[in-house]
């Protein structure tokens, strides 16, 4: 069983930034890859950055690629999705969540989810 809390979001103006954190329970973080979702309202739930087991490996959705960051720090059971220049197309409610396989991308692929956190982003 592994508990996810994420924590960072905010409201921003467009430009600016806000890293999202996701505090993970339980002694076997670092055999799960992680992911970072969101979903904006009335629209289905997207893959946003996803990280392999030991941090080696990364995936990002076309439409963050070069302004969102994810790593990991497997010390502190905690994943990380810097965000910079945030556009107010990246409004929604993020999600992390955790997985057995490798860089994943569909929500079905995931065994644990976190409660979500509200970014907004002004223009």
């Amino acid at each position: 069983q592994v508990q996810l809390v994420e924590s960072g979001g905010g409201l921003v103006q467009a430009g600016g930034s806000l890293r999202l954190s996701c505090a993970a329970s339980g002694r076997t973080f670092s055999s799960y890859g992680m992911g970072w979702f969101r979903q904006a309202p009335g629209k289905e739930r997207e893959s946003v950055a996803v990280i392999s087991w030991r941090g080696g490996s990364t995936y990002y959705t076309d439409s963050v690629k070069g302004r969102f960051t994810i790593s990991r720090d497997n010390a502190k059971n905690t994943v990380y999705l810097q965000m910079n220049r945030l556009k107010p197309e990246d409004t929604a409610v993020y999600y992390c969540a955790a997985t057995r396989r490798f860089l994943p991308t569909s929500t079905y692929e995931y065994d644990y989810w976190g409660q979500g956190t509200q970014v907004t982003v002004s223009s």
